[in-house]
């Protein structure tokens, strides 16, 4: 139906002329449920792409590794990842929501089945209830178990309570196939907010707002680190350890609060252990870290993409080019963790608009990853 050479009128009058099975399709929006209008959203939004209204994608699928690839059979697993949706409560049509969908649909697609579906955390933007709602309807779609972890978007309009209410602790443990599984709440600040008098409204504004000066540093804190070495105190040394956070639990760039103050703290409680990985949100980019014998590895974010920090980037990072600005699912993604037999991890990035990426155990292991490079492409 359409050509890469239309011209605009073209592509009008082809739109004009959609078959009555499309216009039905219009009308039914009407007396239609939320989870029929996220799919048929999907539909349209394809259609746009397809005629050049909008930047066309497609799906790249991450290469499903075979069992002797991941941990040599017996104890090599898999699990997907989702983060940093940042719903908004605008309607089922807004972009975010419509990225959303296709995370799920990405993870649905995945043949065999992960064992599960990790959710990093910024589920909602301004951390109302009807924006995690929308979250948890369009989560409820995934085929997989899914575990949730909180980020600052979620937690700070009413200090967590709705997210407690409808997903459980914000901090807890599970194990996995011989690895055991810790979840933290990295992105507790210390009150800004009462000496001040700022309402509810105002403190999930300042925090939200990233660079916010009036906000404190994301931590651990204490409470958590104390249940941290209470819960490892069960775990055999040689068990590996896998940690998500929201926040990196190392200090990579203050002025944005890519930062957890008391990242050394938490560091200390995890170093006796053999293998450690950290996988955290927040940052919305590739992101590759290896400090002693703890591995940490960057989400990508659904809504966004966010450009590297100036400064103190790590020297393990692969880092993807500048995104386009005008390329909504540019720089954005979903992905997979594949975990070894050893413990240790190969983290693939479904880049939706670009070529997948991956960072293997042994390539960080061995030192062999290229440190950062500049740019040199166009600017947008």
């Amino acid at each position: 139906m359409y050509r890469n050479d239309m011209t605009r009128k073209e592509i009008e009058r082809a739109f004009a002329e959609r078959s009555k099975a499309d216009e039905d399709l219009i009308r039914s929006l009407a007396r239609c449920d939320r989870r029929h209008f996220l799919r048929v959203s999907m539909r349209f939004a394809g259609m746009a792409a397809a005629a050049g209204l909008v930047p066309a994608h497609s799906f790249q699928l991450v290469r499903v590794a075979r069992a002797s690839e991941v941990g040599g059979g017996e104890g090599g697993f898999r699990f997907a990842y989702v983060s940093d949706t940042h719903l908004y409560a605008r309607g089922e049509s807004h972009r975010f929501v419509r990225a959303a969908v296709k995370a799920v649909e990405d993870m649905n697609a995945l043949d065999p089945q992960p064992d599960f579906v990790l959710f990093g955390g910024d589920l909602a933007q301004l951390g109302r209830p009807d924006e995690l709602e929308l979250g948890r309807q369009i989560l409820s779609d995934l085929r997989a178990p899914v575990r949730m972890m909180v980020g600052e978007h979620d937690w700070y309009l009413d200090l967590g309570d709705k997210w407690r209410e409808m997903f459980g602790p914000d901090h807890y443990s599970f194990d996995h196939k011989g690895v055991h599984f810790v979840v933290l709440n990295s992105v507790i600040e210390e009150d800004f907010w009462t000496e001040k008098g700022y309402t509810p409204e105002e403190r999930m504004a300042i925090v939200a707002g990233l660079d916010d000066p009036r906000q404190n540093p994301f931590t651990v804190g204490e409470a958590q680190r104390r249940w941290l070495a209470a819960d490892l105190e069960k775990v055999d040394r040689k068990t590996p350890i896998i940690v998500f956070s929201h926040s990196p639990l190392y200090k990579l760039y203050r002025p944005w609060n890519f930062w957890t103050d008391d990242a050394e703290e938490v560091q200390a409680i995890l170093r006796p252990f053999e293998t450690v990985t950290v996988i955290h949100g927040h940052t919305h980019q590739l992101l590759t870290n290896k400090i002693g014998n703890i591995h940490f590895h960057g989400m990508l974010s659904t809504a966004w993409p966010w450009p590297y920090a100036p400064e103190g980037l790590p020297e393990y990072t692969v880092q993807m080019d500048r995104a386009d600005p005008f390329n909504q699912f540019d720089g954005c993604g979903d992905g997979q963790v594949m975990v070894h037999g050893s413990g240790r991890v190969d983290k693939h990035y479904n880049l939706w608009d670009r070529n997948p990426r991956v960072v293997t155990a042994q390539e960080l292991a061995a030192d062999a990853i290229p440190g950062p490079r500049a740019y040199a492409g166009p600017s947008y």
